[in-house]
């Protein structure tokens, strides 16, 4: 284990923080690091929008896109502990309608039925040939509920043959997975992940459905037009895209606060265990984390899929060790835990910018971290 230099540390995320908003980047963002039980940094920078009138804070609320993905895959594994499922089962086991599932990777283009099942590892690893390209076809009424959209993905049908390929999956088949925990439960989604997810790790702004309060601490979505700030494009009463709040989204659908999402992330650094409980065990904890499938977006050699997460398997272009685990969202926010170094990192914003390849935010944070690593 190596221990990272404070100072250094500081110093290489206020470059990278400063140089975001001087360069209109963003409005604001907000940083965390913890190793070892030990919180190392945290700090907020900028404003919440562009009137300027509101700084960012360890409260501010961000939507985290696909950081939601996590959070489906442990309550997935909560369900998987109990004995209700297993990850390597069958989706038609419990939804019938899966059964004999067609592929059919354009409208209008049937090449029979799948050889191989859709599994639930399938659904978190990406690997299942659902909701690929297929989500700019759909219809409003399909994008209303977790139900229309499973109908929706149903009938369009596979778009690759499980397991054969990796194509990533903004929502469908997290989609699928939540209608498996509420048929499952008998519960909302959202009131499950809150008495099993949220309330003990001591999340109290992590939702589907935003109050009023908690839309008047919601960042602005930030963009940058011909080189200057802008307000990007949002949907009234949606978090992602224009997929109404009451669609309890499994891959995109939750906001989130700096302060919540990283007592999330500590609870994946301890395997399960919070302050108070443990969630799952260290043995299923480990499912999440297992290299399943090598990424073909990203990094074949040093990546892999996790539950939900990417698994570092080689030496990553930014320091990150093998075992290093996380994800970000589609709006600019990003984690990653690293348990050779007893690492925990969040980063939050919301931006429709994403900067230049290898100057993408997140990687700059991850370089800026390890930087300031055994210095």
């Amino acid at each position: 284990m190596k221990y990272l230099n404070k100072a250094l540390l500081e110093e290489n995320i206020e470059k990278i923080a400063n140089t975001d908003i001087l360069e209109n980047n963003n409005f604001g963002s907000a940083y965390f690091v913890m190793q070892n039980g030990e919180k190392v940094f945290e700090k907020s920078y900028g404003v919440t929008g562009a009137d300027g009138k509101q700084k960012v804070n360890p409260d501010t609320v961000f939507r985290i896109a696909s950081m939601t993905k996590p959070i489906t895959a442990i309550a997935i594994l909560i369900l998987a502990e109990r004995g209700l499922l297993s990850v390597s089962d069958p989706v038609k086991k419990y939804f019938p309608q899966f059964e004999n599932m067609h592929i059919m990777p354009e409208h209008g283009v049937d090449l029979g039925v799948s050889k191989t099942d859709v599994t639930i590892m399938h659904l978190l690893t990406h690997t299942s040939g659902i909701g690929c390209s297929k989500p700019s076809k759909m219809t409003s009424e399909e994008k209303k509920t977790v139900k229309n959209t499973i109908e929706y993905f149903v009938k369009t049908g596979l778009e690759f043959e499980p397991f054969t390929m990796q194509r990533y999956s903004a929502f469908g088949a997290f989609d699928v997975a939540v209608g498996l925990i509420e048929m499952l439960t008998g519960e909302d989604y959202e009131e499950f992940l809150q008495k099993e997810i949220f309330a003990p790790c001591g999340m109290k702004d992590t939702t589907f459905m935003p109050s009023d309060e908690q839309f008047d601490r919601m960042m602005s979505m930030h963009d940058k037009v011909n080189g200057k700030n802008a307000i990007g494009k949002t949907t009234p009463n949606c978090i992602y895209e224009d997929f109404p709040c009451e669609h309890k989204l499994g891959g995109a659908g939750l906001v989130s606060t700096l302060k919540d999402y990283s007592r999330f992330a500590q609870m994946l650094l301890n395997k399960g265990k919070t302050e108070t409980s443990q969630i799952i065990s260290e043995e299923t904890f480990e499912l999440m984390t297992c290299p399943y499938f090598p990424h073909d977006d990203l990094d074949p050699v040093t990546e892999s899929w996790g539950l939900g997460v990417r698994v570092v398997t080689g030496n990553n272009a930014n320091g990150l060790p093998p075992k290093s685990f996380g994800w970000s969202g589609a709006y600019g926010t990003h984690f990653w835990v690293d348990p050779e170094n007893m690492i925990v990192a969040v980063f939050m914003r919301n931006s429709l910018f994403d900067g230049d390849e290898g100057k993408r935010p997140e990687c700059l944070f991850e370089k800026a971290v390890y930087d300031a690593l055994g210095k």
